[in-house]
């Protein structure tokens, strides 16, 4: 069992790694599309700082997601102990996840609507949605949550836990 355990933890920690290289790279290519941009005076200057804000904002969330299997898989997998320390970092999880998407969206937006077609903007409209919808789960995840805590917490089975936690000591 051991074994297997150092071994899980070895294969989260190099997707870890994998990952936040990956967003290392976009964000230098972000840059690099940045100084490109300024010394071409014929390209559009807006359209590649939107891009490469695009690329950053893409690089924010790729980096959360691998801190996030880095603590929550590597370095400490017994964190999660009781529902109140999972509540706590699946919020700040996908809180920062969905300032990712209202981000992408934006960026999005402010592309298409220098464009013509106007049929384009269903898919910065979908991303806005879908922002939304992640915050309004991530709320109802919250209440719900907080509520079987406290049912918890109030069940004769937690008294005697914790009774007995005091006893130890």
């Amino acid at each position: 069992m051991r074994v297997y355990q150092l071994l899980t933890r070895a294969i989260f920690c190099a997707v870890s790694i994998a990952l936040m290289v990956v967003a290392i790279g976009l964000i230098v290519y972000a840059g690099m599309q940045q100084v490109s941009a300024f010394r071409a005076p014929e390209q559009d200057i807006g359209r590649a700082l939107l891009d490469s804000v695009g690329y950053m904002v893409i690089a924010i969330a790729i980096f959360e997601v691998a801190k996030y299997i880095l603590e929550e898989e590597v370095i400490d997998p017994t964190q999660m102990r009781n529902a109140g320390q999972a509540r706590r970092s699946i919020t700040k999880f996908v809180s920062t996840l969905s300032i990712a998407v209202f981000l992408e969206a934006l960026v999005a937006v402010f592309q298409t609507s220098k464009g013509a077609d106007m049929s384009m903007m269903l898919y910065p409209t979908l991303l806005l949605f879908s922002g939304v919808t992640m915050v309004v789960g991530l709320g109802v995840y919250q209440r719900l949550s907080t509520a079987a805590e406290g049912e918890v917490r109030s069940s004769p089975e937690a008294a005697a836990e914790e009774q007995a936690e005091l006893d130890r000591f």
